[in-house]
């Protein structure tokens, strides 16, 4: 079992390949880890070290996958924060390939372009996302902003809802899994995570805690990853996901941590 994960790298903290690679092999998942990012933290920080990678270096480690045969032995390709439109188009054309060469690959976009109701990449970026990966896609995992977005359907009930996965689906068949979501029937003090696969929808629920981490969407993405790759079904990859990240909040949350504690503390006097 390999997953291909093309996403940001961070030295401190776990966001992109950093928050997803190590949940992906907690699952005796292998992973092909390539970085679109390499810096010191996330933008959270008063300083930022590093830089986006060059998307020459980027496509030369894509050939070196390629190289590999990691292609032909992979079971799901991910792709998460691009960092540059040159990157994108790069990673894009590594997509197309892939798929091309691989039927039996499948293909989970993150669409890593905002939250919050602002838009944190360049147009490029959404561009290539709107018009090359996702219509590509078999699972996307957008926050429920970035459906928005990207589908130009507003979003407060479960119609809207599924007239948005519908709206990005237009062409062939993409489950939708939605992020962050808080609908008009979402319960008070509730946060979910919807599944939308051929308009049916399942709702996973989880109480919403006071502390927002970075990361949370890049671990989602990378469980779900994991389980699809050990041929769970597409409902209960989600299911498992969600269980873990809202096990990891409350660990961060008690520990009283910026960054999510994605291991466990050991026990008392070990």
């Amino acid at each position: 079992m390999l997953i291909i994960s093309i996403q940001s790298q961070v030295v401190h903290g776990h966001v992109g390949n950093s928050a997803a690679v190590h949940a992906m092999q907690a699952e005796g998942v292998n992973v092909a880890a390539v970085p679109t990012t390499l810096l010191s933290n996330h933008p959270r920080y008063p300083t930022l070290r590093g830089r986006v990678l060059d998307a020459e270096l980027v496509a030369d480690l894509l050939r070196g996958v390629e190289e590999r045969d990691l292609v032909d032995e992979a079971a799901v390709l991910v792709t998460g924060y691009l960092g540059s439109p040159d990157n994108a188009v790069v990673i894009a054309d590594f997509v197309e390939r892939a798929l091309s060469r691989n039927s039996k690959l499948v293909y989970l976009c993150d669409p890593v372009i905002g939250d919050d109701g602002r838009v944190y990449v360049a147009d490029g970026i959404l561009d290539v996302v709107r018009h090359r990966l996702l219509p590509a896609a078999h699972l996307i995992t957008p926050n429920q902003f970035e459906l928005e977005l990207l589908s130009g359907v507003k979003i407060a009930d479960t119609d809207g809802l599924r007239a948005a996965a519908a709206a990005i689906a237009a062409q062939r068949r993409i489950d939708a899994v939605a992020t962050g979501c808080t609908l008009v029937d979402t319960p008070a003090g509730q946060v979910e995570t919807i599944l939308c696969a051929d308009g049916q929808l399942s709702r996973f629920a989880t109480p919403r805690l006071p502390i927002r981490p970075y990361g949370t969407g890049d671990l989602l993405t990378g469980l779900i990853a994991a389980h699809l790759a050990k041929g769970t079904a597409v409902e209960a990859a989600v299911r498992l996901a969600v269980e873990t990240i809202f096990a990891v909040l409350v660990r961060t949350q008690q520990a009283g941590s910026a960054e999510m504690r994605l291991v466990p503390l050991p026990a008392s006097g070990t």
